[in-house]
């Protein structure tokens, strides 16, 4: 009789100590854990530490709450100038709603990379090549927004969309480059004229002055003759005056008497 007590003791103490067991859950920092009462869905999540769960009635999910990233594979678009282009991108996010993320979408992290891509599609499409590579900042907003927008229902919160590369066809890319070599021309003959019309204006004032001040013009030879002879030139170029060479002109033609 005491044997028989004894050994049914030990396995009731160790069908306690099976379920003890089962019914502890362990959930880290960064997880919550969704139970299901009898099929029903409790409307906390467990919060981090030791929780117990009453197996084999109530069944308990881990759902990590950190960032996850998505790299949203390559995607052939045309963009609204009707330029073919391939655009990757990745896409961050993670879980506010542990319970809205497991009950209202079977795989939250498909469903999610699906609807990037198809939001990448329409998104960029709407928009033409030089915007999209000039104004990058402007296209992630928008794929941000509407991602967030549409995933809220689902307990997962988009924080940032990145365009990561704009593949351009082999044409295109030429035809970019002349585009960008002839506005670079453009610039420089633009400088050009415009330092030429700089210079002109200071010749003319320069003019100015000496038109009102005979005597500069006389510094002025002096100092090309002292430039001329710091270069230790054999040859010695002296300026005269246009008056005088029309004066010597003239008395020349004059007829002798």
């Amino acid at each position: 009789m005491f044997e028989t007590f004894s050994i049914g003791t030990l396995v009731v103490v160790g069908f306690v100590l099976i379920w003890f067991w089962n019914s502890l859950y362990i959930i880290k920092e960064w997880e919550r854990g969704v139970v299901l009462r009898l099929g029903r869905m409790l409307p906390h999540a467990k919060g981090a530490g030791l929780n117990l769960v009453f197996w084999p009635i109530e069944t308990l999910t881990r759902m990590s709450m950190r960032i996850e990233t998505l790299d949203v594979p390559p995607q052939d678009i045309i963009t609204r100038d009707n330029i073919s282009v391939k655009v990757n991108a990745v896409c961050y996010f993670r879980i506010v709603d542990a319970n809205l993320a497991l009950s209202q979408v079977q795989n939250y992290q498909y469903a999610t990379s699906q609807l990037a891509q198809t939001t990448i599609r329409s998104v960029v499409g709407q928009f033409e090549l030089d915007e999209i590579l000039a104004q990058r900042d402007k296209v992630n907003a928008k794929l941000q927004v509407i991602l967030d927008t549409e995933t809220e229902p689902w307990g997962i919160k988009v924080s940032k969309v990145e365009v990561k590369q704009v593949d351009i066809p082999e044409q295109m890319q030429r035809a970019i480059a002349r585009q960008a070599e002839a506005e670079r021309e453009r610039r420089a003959k633009i400088i050009h004229a415009d330092g030429e019309f700089q210079a002109s204006a200071k010749l003319a004032e320069a003019a100015k002055v000496l038109e009102t001040q005979r005597s500069a013009i006389q510094l002025r030879y002096l100092q090309t003759l002292t430039e001329i002879g710091v270069e230790k030139n054999t040859t010695i170029v002296f300026p005269l005056p246009i008056d005088i060479i029309n004066s010597w002109v003239q008395s020349l033609a004059e007829p002798k008497k």
